[in-house]
């Protein structure tokens, strides 16, 4: 297998209804890594990017968390409708998606 030239990694965190910390997985979390997956096998692409669902990634609280390396780009509070933005504009493009980005003081 090639290394790939990005990795996407997705939060599938489950946690029990009521945690304080919240999930990825009651936010839909799911639905965003089939298309991923969806997509990035329609394009032909999985030479080029590996796709990982992952527990807990930071900030629960502005789920459903997905990120990107090797630029350590995160974005947060997405849906299934902003996957083909992200592959298209970052992946393919280079440029992060600036309007789904997780802010920077969540990373502190």
């Amino acid at each position: 297998m090639p290394k790939p030239e990005k990795h996407i990694f997705v939060c599938s965190q489950a946690r029990p209804d009521g945690h304080p910390r919240g999930s990825c997985s009651a936010k839909g979390c799911a639905a965003i890594a089939e298309e991923f997956w969806y997509q990035l096998q329609e394009r032909n692409l999985f030479g080029r990017f590996q796709l990982t669902n992952t527990a807990c990634i930071g900030p629960c609280g502005v789920g459903p968390n997905v990120l990107v390396y090797p630029e350590g780009v995160m974005y947060s509070g997405i849906g299934k409708e902003q996957v083909t933005a992200i592959i298209e504009q970052h992946l393919l493009g280079g440029t992060p998606v600036a309007a789904y980005q997780t802010p920077d003081d969540m990373w502190g």
